[in-house]
């Protein structure tokens, strides 16, 4: 049934072309507009923005590492007792919940003159969450679900903002620099629960100092951040959300048009779900299974986060080098080489102190993982649709985050094989990313050989 399209209001600036105020364009009128289509000049972003962008990262890497895969999953099962399964239940909750969320808030990004203010409105709602976490179990558990449902709903538009403050011959160093420099989050995350366990302080008080210095982390980018506007037609929210469902029904059959790009995306579930579960559950691995104090297991965090600094500046230049497909691969490959070693010291095949070595090469890969993918994925997605495909991407990602706790809790758990065996399991899944992604051309997202004189 096509609902009815209400008359046309004035237009706004944007990039896009106006859209049906319900249905999607036929694909007559969209060929039409698509000729119509005005990217944004990426030439023409300031240094502020590119700066503004990669300051964002810091706020994205500290709430990371503070609520995602250090302190707060260390507050739940050492402090207050519960067992690894109730950080994967409300992790499953948030990232099934994502699965629909995140396309439909990239294809309502899409018929905005602006993505920028779905990134403050989540941002800061997942700030003001994230401050009243730390008093008892169960509250804080909910509080936790709202404020990362925000925080990865407000992923998919950072992640789609990559265009405007980039040129397809600096995007691997610019999202390299992100990720590298993002990671000082990561830092100051560790550095905000040293102070405060130091000083005689509490969980609460991290998870507070992390809500406000992801709020003020995040402001150079609210602030300096310039989107060329697009060409929208005005609706109403409840005719925009509802269009935006049909958006989304309309990119999942516009995607087998583009077979690589479905083919990153399966590829892209399985190493994100190596990679967001061992994230996930790290700090646990170190302190629960090994025996790491809090202290012991700060530094080593430290040295693979100072790794990923470097790794994300690397790969970022070697993206641009040889595309990022390549340097994926690549990247991969350390992955499993670390991913098997951190098994081997729970086997006692390698005594802990081997994970000096293995945090920073571990490290190392993370920060190639993100400066590889965001590259990769912009260069097999359409411009006119790209907040549509960073749905997708972003899909396929909290896919790989719904999934991966639940076959570690299976395995640790539900099988009682215990947690090395489950990393044993996540280095499978990167190897089974590997071999889905090998068949991608080379080419892909490679900034254009200049012209012979």
């Amino acid at each position: 049934m096509v609902l009815p399209t209400p008359d046309p209001l004035p237009l706004i600036p944007a990039t896009i072309p106006p859209p049906e105020a319900i249905t999607p364009p036929s694909a007559e009128a969209t060929e039409t507009a698509d000729q119509r289509t005005a990217m944004p000049d990426p030439a023409a972003a300031s240094r502020l923005g590119v700066a503004g962008w990669i300051v964002n990262d810091l706020g994205n890497t500290l709430f990371s590492q503070n609520m995602i895969a250090n302190y707060f999953p260390v507050w739940v099962v050492a402090v207050m007792g519960a067992g690894d399964g109730a950080i994967s239940l409300v992790n499953t909750v948030t990232m099934a919940l994502m699965l629909g969320i995140g396309p439909w808030l990239g294809a309502v990004s899409d018929r905005l003159p602006r993505r920028l203010p779905i990134l403050i409105v989540t941002t800061t709602g997942s700030c003001l969450l994230t401050f009243f976490i730390g008093n008892d179990l169960r509250g804080s558990l909910i509080f936790f679900l709202g404020a990362n449902l925000l925080f990865q709903a407000g992923l998919v538009i950072y992640d789609s903002l990559l265009p405007a403050v980039s040129t397809a011959e600096n995007r691997g160093r610019v999202g390299g620099a992100a990720v590298g420099l993002g990671y000082l989050g990561s830092l100051l995350g560790l550095g905000i629960g040293f102070v405060v366990m130091n000083r005689g302080g509490d969980y609460q008080t991290i998870f507070r100092l992390t809500a406000a210095g992801f709020f003020l982390l995040s402001l150079p980018c609210f602030l300096w951040v310039k989107e060329t506007p697009r060409i929208v037609a005005r609706v109403a929210p409840r005719a925009l959300a509802r269009a935006a469902f049909a958006d989304v029904a309309a990119t999942a059959r516009r995607a087998r048009d583009y077979p690589d790009l479905v083919r990153f995306l399966v590829g892209r579930a399985f190493y994100a779900e190596a990679a967001n579960t061992i994230g996930l559950f790290m700090a646990v691995y170190l302190t629960v299974q090994l025996g790491f104090s809090t202290g012991e297991k700060d530094r080593l965090l430290l040295v693979a986060i100072l790794a990923a600094v470097g790794g994300g500046f690397f790969w970022g230049r070697v993206v641009d080098r040889i595309g990022p497909r390549d340097s994926l691969l690549r990247v991969l490959v350390v992955w499993s080489i670390a991913l098997a070693l951190i098994a081997a010291t729970g086997f006692t095949i390698l005594p802990n102190a081997a994970l000096w070595v293995i945090a920073p090469l571990a490290g190392f890969a993370l920060g190639g993982t993100w400066a590889s993918d965001r590259p990769l994925m912009i260069g097999l997605a359409p411009p006119e649709y790209l907040g549509q495909f960073y749905g997708l991407y972003a899909l396929a990602g909290r896919f790989a985050a719904l999934v991966g706790p639940i076959i570690w809790w299976l395995v640790v758990d539900g099988l009682g094989l215990g947690r090395p065996a489950a990393l044993l399991v996540l280095l499978g899944l990167v190897i089974i990313a590997m071999v889905i992604l090998r068949p991608l051309p080379s080419s892909i997202g490679r900034a254009p050989l200049p012209a012979d004189t």
